[in-house]
């Protein structure tokens, strides 16, 4: 029998025309103030109108999909599904059980688990797989793979010997993930943890003597939101006479707005006035190692299921 694997990502809009109801989604049906709609417009228009992340996302489902072929032909049926875009989870997993699939594995383009996040899109594909009549299982971290520490190392590697042939020493090594409430912490959520054992296996992996964790892309909202944000960071950096910076965005798989915007465009920038040398590993995008050992785990995950 085949195995049906959701992959799940954040999803984008595929037009400016479609980033309101897009923010609406995000905000939980909120419909933004005209002034934060202009806001996040301007940073679309910024990183040339769109986000390249569904092109991203897609050749990631592709480069899967046959990692999966390759390892067992017919096996595997594979359907994408987006927390905030078509098409929505619940419609990929609705897909494949029309498919025939007898059991479901679900795999969110995330390294890092927080129940805020990751933890939302798997109960979303698990109470649709439920309903209908079939066996799942979620894989809620990768945050550790040996192929992923590899991959980044070799990333931070290069960019920081390329910024310091530009620069000089000192440059430092930041790994950064996307920011959540504070408040994930009180509950016991991983997710710092997780992040912080990333960057020590890159840091190793690199052959760095130290690094620093930093968080991005906070939400406009109450909360306060981990921290230290990057921009604290290089502010901070940069008033102990750094040469430079390489940023590691290792919470995030593919270039999207939080890094094509947050990092590539107004990081960068600050990083310019505050005279630091500034430079940002590739993201993985389609990278094979990293796909293959992806679809390691959900051939073996899929093996559990009844």
């Amino acid at each position: 029998m085949t195995a049906g694997v959701v992959v799940m990502a954040y999803g984008t809009p595929g037009r400016l025309e479609d980033v309101e109801a897009f923010y609406t989604d995000v905000r939980r049906g909120r419909p933004p103030s005209a002034e934060q709609l202009e806001q996040l417009v301007a940073r679309y228009r910024a990183i040339g109108g769109v986000s390249p992340l569904n092109e991203r996302t897609a050749a990631q489902v592709a480069g899967l999909a046959a990692q999966l072929e390759a390892r067992q032909p017919g096996g595997f049926a594979v359907a994408y599904g987006a927390k905030h875009a078509e098409p929505r989870i619940e419609q990929a997993v609705e897909a494949l059980a029309g498919h025939g699939v007898d059991r479901l594995v679900g795999l969110v383009l995330a390294p890092h688990y927080a129940r805020l996040s990751v933890g939302e899109y798997l109960e979303r594909a698990a109470t649709t797989a439920r309903a209908a009549g079939l066996a799942f299982a979620g894989i809620e971290h990768w945050h550790d793979e040996p192929a992923l520490v590899a991959v980044l190392a070799e990333r931070v590697a290069d960019e920081r010997a390329r910024l310091v042939a530009a620069v000089g020493e000192p440059v430092e090594v930041v790994v950064t993930a996307h920011s959540l409430p504070e408040r994930i912490v009180s509950t016991g959520d991983p997710y710092p943890a997780q992040l912080a054992e990333t960057a020590r296996l890159v840091a190793a992996a690199a052959g760095l003597d130290h690094h620093g964790v930093a968080w991005q892309s906070a939400g406009r909202t109450a909360d306060t939101w981990l921290g230290p944000d990057i921009l604290e960071v290089l502010r901070t950096l940069a008033a102990q006479k750094v040469a430079g910076v390489v940023v590691c965005p290792a919470g995030f798989t593919s270039d999207h707005l939080e890094v094509c915007y947050d990092l590539d465009v107004e990081a960068r920038a600050l990083a310019e006035r505050l005279g630091l040398g500034f430079a940002r590993t590739a993201s993985l995008n389609d990278e094979p190692r990293v796909l293959a050992a992806l679809a390691a785990r959900v051939a073996d995950v899929a093996a559990t299921l009844p």
